[in-house]
C-alpha cells in the first residue's frame, strides 16, 4: 500500500497514539544528545539526526529485570517478570541501518532458546522506518549491501518528499493495521518527488572475499596491527544496532534482590575470563579479532547474513579512531 502523509498529520498520528495509551518511541533530544526514547507528545520528535544509540534498546534494554527474589526466615520466594505486561509500542523514525538490524537480532533471540523478553516486545511493536537524505563520512550501509532507503525490518516506511511530507509504503500486516486505524490522516500519493537520498561514500565490500580471508586467517600477525589501538572500552558494541551479547547477574542482598540481564561486550577483558583464572582471549588483539570474526564470519556461518548494517556509530564514537569499514575494506582486497 502506497500513500502520503503530511508532516502535520504525522505529528497528529503520534499525538493520537500517545493519547490512546500507546507507547511511542522515537528519536528525541536528551541532554543535547539525540536518542531513541518514549515521547510525551509529537513536539519532542527529532527526525533530522541519527540517534547516538540504536533502536535495539526498544527490544533489548541495556538492563532489565527478569526475576526477583525475597527471603523471609528460611523461606525464599521467587517472582518471574511477566513479558505479557510489556506495552504496545510504535517505534517511529527508525533509520534503515537500525531497522535492518532488528531481523538480525530476531534470529539470535529465537534460535536455540526463545527469549520471550525480546520476542514479546517484537510482537507488540510496529516499526516506522525513515529513509536517509544525508550521510557523513562514517556511514557505510551501501558497503554491506543495504541502502539509505532499504525497508528491511520496517512495517511502514517513510520517504521524505520535496515540498514536505512523506511517501508511505506498508510492508507487513502491522504497518497496514496502523494505517487502516488512522486512514483519514493518510492521502493518496500526490506525485511529489522524493528528496535525493544519502550517498555513503564507502566502496561496497566483497563480503564473500572478506569471509574467505577470515576463514583461513584466525592466526595471522595482521591482527596485532589491526587491533593495536583498541582499548577494550566496549563503546562499539554498545552503540551497534546488531551486537547482542549480555550477561545475567543477581543484584541485591541476602534478603532480597533481582536477577538482571545486562549488556556485555566481547571487547571486555572479563568477557571470556574463566573462574580458573585462564582467559583464552587474554590480549586485546584477540578480542578485537573476535569482533570482526563475529560480524563477518561466525554470524554468517550460523545464519547466512552479516552482523553489520553500516550505521557507522562505532567509527564516529571510537575514542581511538578505529574504522571498521576501513579494516573490512582492506581485508576484502587481500
Amino acid at each position: 500500500m502506497q500513500l502520503y502523509i503530511s508532516e502535520k498529520n504525522l505529528k497528529a498520528l503520534l499525538d493520537r497514539l500517545i493519547a490512546d495509551g500507546m507507547r511511542v518511541v522515537a528519536p528525541r533530544m536528551d541532554a543535547g544528545t539525540p536518542l531513541y526514547g518514549p515521547l510525551t507528545d509529537s513536539a519532542g520528535i527529532v527526525l533530522d539526526q541519527l540517534p547516538r544509540r540504536s533502536a535495539k534498546e526498544a527490544f533489548f534494554p541495556l538492563c532489565e529485570d527478569i526475576m526477583s527474589y525475597e527471603k523471609q526466615g528460611r523461606k525464599v520466594s521467587l517472582t518471574d517478570i511477566d513479558p505479557a505486561g510489556f506495552p504496545e509500542t510504535v517505534l517511529v523514525g527508525v533509520r534503515p541501518c537500525d531497522a535492518a538490524a532488528i531481523p538480525v537480532l530476531d534470529a539470535v533471540f529465537s534460535w536455540d532458546y526463545k527469549d520471550e523478553f525480546f520476542l514479546e516486545r517484537r510482537r507488540k511493536t510496529t516499526i516506522v522506518g525513515l529513509a536517509c537524505t544525508k550521510a557523513d563520512d562514517a556511514c557505510f550501509c551501501t558497503a554491506v549491501g543495504l541502502s539509505p532507503a532499504n525497508p528491511k525490518g520496517s512495517d511502514l516506511f517513510l520517504t521524505p518528499l520535496e515540498g514536505g511530507g512523506y511517501a508511505c509504503e506498508t510492508f507487513t500486516e502491522k504497518g497496514e493495521a496502523l494505517v487502516n486505524a488512522n486512514r483519514e490522516l493518510f492521502a493518496e500519493p500526490n506525485g511529489s518527488t522524493a528528496l535525493p537520498l544519502a550517498e555513503p561514500q564507502t566502496e561496497r565490500f566483497d563480503l564473500k572475499k572478506v569471509k574467505a580471508w577470515l576463514d583461513g586467517h584466525f592466526e595471522d600477525p595482521a591482527w596485532d596491527s589491526i587491533a593495536v589501538r583498541c582499548v577494550g572500552c566496549g563503546a562499539c558494541a554498545f552503540l551497534c544496532p546488531a551486537c547482542h551479547c549480555f550477561d545475567i547477574v543477581d543484584e541485591g542482598t541476602e534478603k532480597a534482590g533481582k536477577r538482571r540481564k545486562n549488556w556485555d561486550a566481547c571487547g571486555f577483558w572479563k568477557f571470556t575470563h574463566h573462574a580458573s583464572g585462564h582467559n583464552p582471549r587474554d590480549l586485546q588483539p584477540k578480542r578485537y579479532r573476535n569482533r570482526i570474526m563475529h560480524k563477518f564470519k561466525y554470524y554468517d556461518d550460523k545464519f547466512g547474513q552479516t552482523l553489520c548494517s553500516g550505521c557507522g556509530r562505532c567509527i564516529r564514537f571510537c575514542p581511538v579512531g578505529i574504522d571498521i569499514a576501513a579494516i573490512v575494506s582492506e581485508i576484502s582486497k587481500k
